[in-house]
């Protein structure tokens, strides 16, 4: 049976974060609002991962994991049959989801008062687990080239220290939705090993990638980088289970991976069996087909919201490569951020991240969120161009 994203799921009363935090966060009451900020779907996942639940269910015992050789075989088939990747099953770790995952790489590789590398404006996690560990957030700020971001690597050179000791790549990026190059990610390499940085690769929107665009995994882009990366996957935003809080960091190099082992052991970090077995499912040709069927989905949401939004005088929606948040710039209505707002949040009644939390280069910025049915979408371009209409 084919998915039907059109259905419309009432998420509100289910302690979802989207839906029942949105009035605490920013005053747009559920009952007649529209949530688009947090970085989940309003869809159900493929049936073959409710199957594994309930699978579960019907054996009713939830004792602890053991044997995860399905586990990290399915993983293995997903990387190489996706993404073209070969993967040994001996260098992935999971972790409580990749900001877990992110946090446990700034834990082992660097310490107190380093700098760590963001290209911002990128998903602003980054900041907030680097602050929490008192590291150091070093921004080196893309470029935004008619609507399109691009690495300025001379400018960010001048701008290293050598206090520096990561660099955390977001690919494909979020929230510009950019798939970068084999060249871009090559001089991200060539960057890396000049200020022998080791380079985290959260490639955690990697299967949500449009026509046109094809995602390339960092660890295929040059063998003399593998000794200082760490690459992160999950399944979590592909079939829309975030709240498994399930994650893979993967480490080809072998130095690297005992410094991390030995941080994970230190932790007492483990697995949860559930989400094992929703990933287990998931990455599979059954969920394989419910992805292809979704990024159709998604494209259609992504030009509806462009043509609607980009009608607005004042307003670029940066074009999406991939992901389902979509980026757009209000800095040409020259209105100020609280004017903004007020349209956005109080006439439009739509919750959306604010792009300053993203760092610099977001300023003038929004991010909506399009994992959701057509008709939110459809909604949504209403109210905003209502909200806006003075302009046209």
């Amino acid at each position: 049976m084919s998915p039907n994203f059109d259905e419309i799921i009432d998420r509100r009363g289910t302690h979802s974060s989207k839906w029942d935090m949105m009035e605490k966060v920013y005053g747009v009451s559920p009952d007649d609002g529209l949530a688009m900020w947090v970085a989940d779907m309003d869809f159900r996942p493929p049936s073959v991962v409710q199957d594994a639940l309930q699978t579960m269910l019907d054996h009713g015992i939830y004792g602890y994991l053991g044997d995860e050789t399905d586990y990290r075989a399915a993983i293995g088939w997903w990387m190489k049959n996706r993404h073209g990747w070969e993967i040994d099953p001996g260098w992935i770790f999971t972790t409580h989801g990749l900001v877990n995952g992110t946090a446990m790489c700034i834990d082992t590789f660097t310490r107190r008062g380093d700098g760590v590398v963001v290209m911002s404006p990128v998903y602003h996690a980054f900041a907030r687990v680097i602050r929490a560990a008192e590291r150091e957030v070093v921004e080196c700020q893309l470029v935004n080239n008619a609507g399109r971001y691009e690495m300025d690597f001379e400018s960010w050179d001048a701008q290293m220290t050598g206090n520096e000791k990561m660099l955390i790549l977001c690919s494909p990026h979020n929230p510009g939705g950019r798939v970068w190059t084999r060249e871009e990610l090559q001089g991200v390499a060539d960057f890396c090993k000049r200020h022998d940085l080791i380079l985290v690769s959260d490639e955690i929107h990697h299967d949500l990638v449009y026509p046109g665009a094809t995602h390339i995994p960092m660890t295929t882009v040059d063998e003399s980088v593998l000794d200082r990366l760490v690459m992160m996957t999950a399944t979590t935003k592909t079939f829309n289970i975030a709240g498994s809080h399930s994650g893979n960091v993967i480490i080809p190099d072998p130095e690297l991976r005992k410094a991390f082992a030995g941080r994970m052991a230190a932790l007492g970090k483990s697995p949860n069996s559930f989400g094992v077995f929703m990933a287990t499912a998931a990455y599979s040709p059954e969920g394989a087909d419910w992805v292809d069927a979704l990024v159709a989905y998604l494209d259609g949401n992504r030009k509806l919201l462009d043509a609607g939004l980009n009608a607005i005088p004042g307003v670029a929606s940066m074009p999406l490569e991939a992901t389902y948040l979509s980026w757009v710039d209000f800095g040409g209505t020259g209105m100020d951020k609280d004017e903004l707002l007020r349209r956005v949040e109080k006439d439009a009644r739509i919750a959306v991240n604010h792009g300053p939390t993203f760092g610099k280069g977001g300023e003038t910025f929004l991010r909506f969120n399009i994992g959701t049915p057509r008709a939110n979408v459809q909604e949504a371009v209403e109210r905003l161009q209502k909200a806006f209409a003075d302009l046209q």
